[in-house]
């Protein structure tokens, strides 16, 4: 799954080193010592006053880098260039990791807010995290549809709107293979983890079908056409579908009846982390009440904290696109790593539609 929509809300930087002291001065070097911690996460996915704030408390510094993808991310971590100590990133990544002993188990006696995640968050993260000892969620959303409601014809519940052919040429895909793949799977009644050659390959007729109602292949502008009044239909995700209506309210966004993919990102503390006790101490911290609803604020994504949710004014907290009832996301799926071979078939296919 690529991640990259979730980093919309503000400018990524990539591949840049940067580094927060208690003054919180970006851009000087720290060396490393026990009272430094190493971290990894997505662009723009953290409030830094709150790692000024951890070392103000704490007096641990952070050195701090950003990337774009898991993918970018894993390549970073595998190089050994850098000996990071704790890692944000996506659940079939997350996944990868544990398969291959990258990371080491958190000692959640050392925490005091751990309780404050709510227990359907540490449910989801069993699909790659069977017995919940090495990740801890920190954000998480769903894929599906963002609609016009002045452009269709009455209320969406279905992924039988992308392929009908009654919206030809209104209708923006992901143009990402898992997401694209994944609903279509899902569409077709299968898990959107499949393995079945057969049924991948069946996924990839149904898409080749339908591309030539498929006005454009897009990620983070998805939602912005669809704002601007430029196609009725966008597959995204459920932070860009919150701020898309927002900017329109004209916009309704909904996970369809066969279900979805419920995404979910974690921290995890690296095998070779210096001083576990520091990594512990920080990921206690994001769990605090406080920390947390700024980095909500901050990020504007689905907190599993369910602390921040329930001081949340009514009004976020009945919110559909961010908290969507448990009833509505009962027929979605996490996200897992498949084999090699799938991913080969995968990328593969998705070449070829693209190509057509």
């Amino acid at each position: 799954m690529y991640m990259i929509r979730k980093k919309t809300l503000a400018l990524i930087l990539t591949g840049i080193m940067i580094t927060i002291t208690a003054l919180g001065v970006f851009g000087c070097e720290v060396s490393d010592s026990a009272d430094t911690l190493t971290v990894f996460n997505y662009g723009e996915y953290l409030d830094p006053d709150m790692i000024k704030l951890f070392t103000k408390e704490t007096g641990i510094k952070i050195k701090y880098e950003e990337a774009t993808t898991p993918e970018e991310m894993y390549t970073k971590f595998k190089s050994g260039a850098i000996g990071y100590d704790l890692l944000c990133t996506s659940d079939y990544m997350l996944k990868r990791l544990i398969n291959e002993n990258e990371v080491r188990e958190i000692d959640y006696s050392l925490f005091q807010y751990k309780d404050n995640i709510g227990q359907k968050y540490w449910d989801f993260s069993k699909s790659f995290d069977p017995e919940n000892k090495y990740t801890l969620p920190y954000f998480w959303g769903t894929l599906g549809i963002l609609y016009d409601t002045t452009k269709v014809n009455g209320k969406i519940d279905s992924w039988d709107v992308l392929f009908n052919g009654e919206y030809a040429g209104q209708i923006i895909m992901q143009n990402a293979v898992r997401e694209t793949f994944q609903i279509t799977e899902k569409y077709l009644g299968y898990s959107l983890n499949t393995t079945d050659r057969d049924e991948i390959q069946k996924a990839y007729e149904t898409l080749l079908k339908q591309k030539p109602d498929v006005q454009a292949y897009l990620v983070d502008e998805a939602r912005d056409e669809v704002v601007a009044g430029n196609a009725a239909i966008a597959v995204v995700y459920s932070g860009e579908a919150y701020l898309g209506h927002k900017y329109n309210p004209d916009l309704e966004y909904v996970i369809p009846k066969e279900g979805s993919n419920v995404w979910l990102d974690s921290w995890c503390i690296t095998k070779n982390c210096k001083n576990t006790e520091a990594a512990c101490k920080f990921l206690d911290f994001l769990c605090r009440d406080d920390v947390a609803l700024k980095n909500f604020e901050f990020i504007y994504y689905s907190t599993p904290n369910e602390t921040v949710k329930e001081n949340l004014p009514p009004e976020d907290q009945n919110d559909k696109y961010m908290f969507p009832d448990d009833s509505v996301t009962e027929n979605c799926e996490v996200c897992t790593l498949t084999d090699p071979e799938t991913n080969e078939l995968l990328n593969k296919l998705w070449k070829e539609l693209k190509a057509n």
